[in-house]
């Protein structure tokens, strides 16, 4: 059943062209994801559908007594509130909670989910992070027929992640929204609607089947666009000699080359274009030792020491509030540790890509925002401006004189990332740089990350961006142990999925043997045991040489989503048969064991 439709919707801001004449429809139960470029107008359509903005021109048509609820980019809330109290506001005519009382407990429990504890806490006093998880929660307890949300993995872990991903894909309603996470897109929808230059496409599948039907659509544009030209080329060298042969032309022909003519061309998407900027950086880096660094009784960091290296990527990964970022401050210099230290390179220079867009004076035009860090920078084209640069980002020359302010969350975003490259750095420090950029620009980044000679350091909890851009994995953890993983975020899962098979492996013989009955009875393998007994050992080894191939090709096919895709699924099945075959290895081993006990004891 189709539950909301908007036709020949047209909206625009100022100068700029959000929708042109376009249309849009949700079903019920579908879960779509909207991407697109930065500045857009994709916050601006789940506004317009959660009936939250007027278009200028179009009709939107909702189902009778359709029950929307709308997680926007920057909640807002009452001032005085607690963090309850704002719930309980928002939650209270849910039909499916018999009481207040109800309502609370599920709350509360929503909101650990969300790793949020101090239920009384006053909202004004929460970080942004807080007030978007506090939000999410508030719109998930609802019984809504469509939830509309705007970014909701910003600011959440990776086990948060999961969770949501989870709990979305068991949602009954339908789902639009947006995030940049392409595993999470993948996992979850099953339409994605791209918005381009005011139009809108849909393709039905994840992240995944996008990337395969776009391309099949651009190479179909551009066929037709090449036949248009070559009959426009005929058409223009008839009219040409028809114009010396008689005076009187046919009416049809000239009718259809003013068609050709007048036909707009499609347009191709522009892409962020990066190029390195960095400085030369000497043999000495970074050289953390035996760092410490508490918030009174909560210890975030305790004894970290590493040498990071003229070419690591690294990747920083740890629950809300561990010290993640705190550990990028020190770095940059912007917080002091308790004790340790931190000894820069002279030919250092950092560039931090903080998650705050810290000092950005939103009163400043684009254009001076970037020249006040460089009027011209060398690249390998030679030398380029600041407005080229601009140019380069997706900021057409009418963007670059308008004030800071009047850009849209993620635009500030692609900014702020521009002026840090700006500078050139030849040390990255990259704090959650995947909220608010939109995957175009990400794509861009990691591609660029790829060749940067210098040290990346990064803080996220995008799966995907760690598994493309970092080779090593810091796990920041309880008491501010920080345990280090070689490769990228899938070795270190692969890590942690072996480390808690040794544990098992080490209870699980006596739990067996507790298990089993005693008796008179003497034990012994079946002829079945003897023979799977004998194999496994190479069985096992087959399964870890495979694992280890798929993991290679995986390294060298990191572009190519769709091949990427295909390994990861194959590398899933395979991790499945080898738990499978060491929980029956520690099973034959703890009988064989026995057998050998009592043969020793008779």
């Amino acid at each position: 059943m189709n539950l909301l439709t908007i036709e020949h919707l047209t909206k625009s801001y100022t100068e700029r062209l959000l929708f042109d004449d376009t249309a849009f429809s949700i079903n019920e139960g579908e879960k779509v994801g909207l991407i697109g470029i930065n500045g857009t107008g994709k916050s601006t359509l789940l506004k317009i559908v959660a009936g939250l903005e007027e278009p200028d021109d179009g009709s939107v048509v909702r189902t009778r007594n359709l029950y929307i609820r709308y997680l926007p980019q920057i909640p807002e809330f009452t001032p005085g509130d607690t963090i309850l109290d704002s719930i309980v506001r928002d939650n209270k005519n849910e039909p499916h909670f018999s009481s207040v009382e109800e309502l609370k407990a599920s709350a509360k429990t929503m909101l650990n989910r969300l790793e949020i504890e101090d239920f009384d806490a006053k909202v004004e006093t929460l970080s942004g992070g807080q007030r978007k998880r506090v939000a999410l929660a508030s719109v998930l307890l609802s019984t809504a027929d469509l939830l509309i949300l705007d970014e909701p993995t910003n600011h959440l872990d990776s086990q948060m992640a999961d969770w949501l991903e989870g709990y979305l894909k068991a949602f009954k309603g339908a789902l639009l929204m947006i995030t940049h996470d392409r595993y999470f897109l993948d996992s979850v929808t099953n339409r994605i609607v791209e918005l381009d230059k005011g139009k809108l496409y849909s393709y039905q599948g994840g992240y995944e089947k996008y990337l395969e039907l776009k391309a099949e659509r651009l190479s179909m544009a551009e066929a037709a666009e090449r036949k248009r030209q070559s009959i426009l080329r005929r058409e223009i060298a008839w009219i040409q000699r028809g114009a010396r042969a008689r005076s009187t032309k046919q009416k049809a022909h000239i009718q259809r080359y003013e068609a050709l003519r007048d036909m707009d061309a499609p347009e191709f998407d522009k892409e962020v274009e990066m190029e390195s900027i960095s400085s030369r950086l000497g043999r000495t880096t970074v050289e953390v030792k035996d760092l410490c660094k508490a918030y009174g009784n909560k210890v975030l960091l305790k004894d970290f020491t590493y040498i990071f290296l003229k070419n690591d990527r690294v990747g920083i990964i740890g629950p809300n509030g561990s010290g993640k970022s705190t550990l990028m401050k020190m770095i940059a210099g912007w917080v002091q540790p308790d004790s340790g230290t931190i000894e820069i390179g002279q030919t250092v220079k950092i560039g931090y890509f903080s998650q705050e867009n810290e000092a950005m004076d939103e009163n400043l035009k684009v254009i001076d925002y970037i020249r006040n860090v460089a009027e011209y920078v060398q690249t390998k084209d030679g030398s380029i401006s600041a407005s080229q640069m601009l140019e380069r980002f997706l900021f057409p020359s009418h963007i670059q004189y308008t004030a800071i302010s009047k850009l849209s969350g993620g635009e500030k975003r692609r900014l702020y990332l521009l002026r840090i490259l700006m500078e050139a750095p030849n040390v990255i420090l990259l704090d959650e740089p995947t909220n608010d950029l939109d995957i175009a620009t990400l794509t861009i980044l990691e591609d660029y990350l790829e060749t940067f000679p210098g040290a990346v350091i990064a803080v996220s909890h995008d799966r995907y961006f760690l598994d493309k851009t970092v080779r090593r994995i810091f796990e920041v953890g309880e008491s501010g142990a920080v345990t280090e993983y070689v490769g990228n975020y899938t070795d270190y899962l692969d890590a942690r999925k072996a480390e808690e098979k040794r544990e098992k492996t080490v209870s699980a013989p006596a739990e067996k043997r507790r298990e089993r009955p005693s008796g008179s009875k003497k034990l012994k393998f079946s002829y079945k045991e003897q023979r799977e007994y004998e194999n496994i050992d190479g069985e096992i080894a087959a399964l870890e040489e495979q694992l280890a191939q798929i993991r290679t090709e995986q390294e060298a096919k990191a572009s190519d989503y769709v091949a990427l895709q295909a390994l990861q699924s194959r590398e899933s099945e395979l991790e499945a048969a080898l738990e499978e075959k060491m929980e029956r290895w520690v099973y034959l081993n703890d009988l064989a064991e026995q057998i050998a006990g009592q043969a020793g004891g008779t």
